[in-house]
């Protein structure tokens, strides 16, 4: 026999209105093509936290993270017209990501080299120590991100993408524009550099 909190379940299951699903990533790009803005809007809620982890991932610098996140999104949404459906939008997202993160750390090694370039016409010794970084002492976590700094941008990606971000070998091979040969081979190189970098602390 039911009891009344039992019954009263029942009844306000029957009368309560049907519990709407969110919209697929699929409809979403549709309704956007079909002239839309909020769906856009759904899709930048839906991922914008995980872009953040993922630029994160691969600066390790907070102050960057709003400007290039807002910039993929911005990319995203000139794009977002023309896509065509044959590939799932979070492995799209994240193909921009990395291709937007590789033009500004292009960038960054341009500005290294003027930097450098400059130093080195300089000849005053007490400017040069001066200029010099002292390394300081960090926790595991921060030692980690100093190794994934360390590794050249084509073995940090498939670290932070699988490691990280937990994408298959497939995602990966669609973001990086790469064969699965290659995925496979640049991640247990990547891994096998950050675990040299990480023995200090490893055998501690």
């Amino acid at each position: 026999m039911k009891t009344p909190e039992g019954m009263a379940v029942e009844i306000a299951e029957k009368i309560a209105p049907p519990r709407t699903q969110d919209p697929s990533d699929d409809i979403l790009v549709t309704r956007f093509q079909s002239g839309d803005d909020h769906a856009f809007r759904l899709l930048v809620e839906r991922y914008s936290e995980r872009i953040r982890n993922l630029v994160f991932s691969v600066f390790h610098d907070t102050d960057l993270i709003d400007d290039v996140t807002q910039d993929v999104f911005i990319k995203a949404y000139r794009a977002l017209p023309n896509f065509r459906f044959d590939a799932s939008l979070y492995t799209w997202l994240y193909r921009i990501t990395i291709n937007h993160c590789r033009d500004i750390m292009r960038k960054q090694k341009l500005r290294r080299t003027l930097s450098l370039n400059t130093l080195l016409e300089n000849r005053d010794k007490e400017l040069t120590m001066k200029t010099a970084v002292q390394p300081e002492e960090s926790d595991t976590r921060d030692w980690i991100n100093r190794g994934l700094q360390r590794l050249p941008e084509k073995y940090r990606t498939p670290v932070i993408l699988k490691d990280m971000e937990g994408c298959s070998y497939q995602e990966m091979a669609e973001i990086m524009q790469c064969e699965l040969g290659t995925v496979k081979s640049r991640l247990s190189r990547g891994r096998s550099m950050l675990r040299s970098w990480l023995e200090p602390i490893l055998e501690g």
